[in-house]
């Protein structure tokens, strides 16, 4: 496997060619003593589900596996908590002001982005719209979707941690 700073070549902080590997996770400049670490990103997910039981599921519109079924969410914004964060993405993707219900879970991932690995950690929380009828896709969505839990197929979901948490959920639903 390889280092997961081995595109960064350059000290960010002074720019010296003599940022080498320091350790599993980082590399250290030799110039100035800068370390810089490969840490978990935070990103969110938003498991909706509506009166009928269905849950909203989008339609990347992007790469990284576009056309594919998705869930709500993405990157928290620095300065951001995790709950602003998933409301944050779910008024952009839907344009449904959610609530906030409960955090559910976290898996690992990582996000191929430009041809670079960006590792993860997904936060899924529970949340609830007042208006099932009032979303809309937009910015990351191309498509929403209220998919009825017995006619999910996490095959279709292009992320991997997004279909892992769906395969989480189904099996969650199933025992009740």
């Amino acid at each position: 496997m390889s280092h997961p700073l081995e595109l960064f070549r350059y000290c960010p902080r002074c720019g010296s060619e003599h940022f080498v590997v320091n350790d599993a996770r980082s590399r250290r400049c030799e110039k100035c003593g800068f370390v810089y670490y490969a840490n978990a990103a935070a990103a969110t997910v938003a498991v909706i589900r509506n009166s009928k039981g269905e849950l909203l599921v989008t339609r990347r519109a992007y790469e990284p596996a576009r056309g594919t079924l998705d869930l709500p969410g993405g990157f928290i914004d620095p300065g951001e908590d995790a709950v602003a964060g998933v409301l944050r993405e779910v008024l952009e993707e839907t344009g449904a002001k959610a609530e906030f219900s409960r955090f559910l879970f976290s898996l690992p991932n990582e996000y191929v982005f430009s041809n670079f690995t960006v590792h993860t950690c997904d936060l899924f929380f529970e949340l609830k719209i007042s208006d099932e009828t009032a979303v809309f896709a937009h910015d990351d969505a191309a498509e929403l979707l209220w998919i009825p839990f017995d006619r999910i197929n996490p095959a279709h979901f292009g992320l991997h941690s997004i279909r892992r948490g769906v395969e989480r959920l189904l099996s969650q639903a199933e025992k009740g």
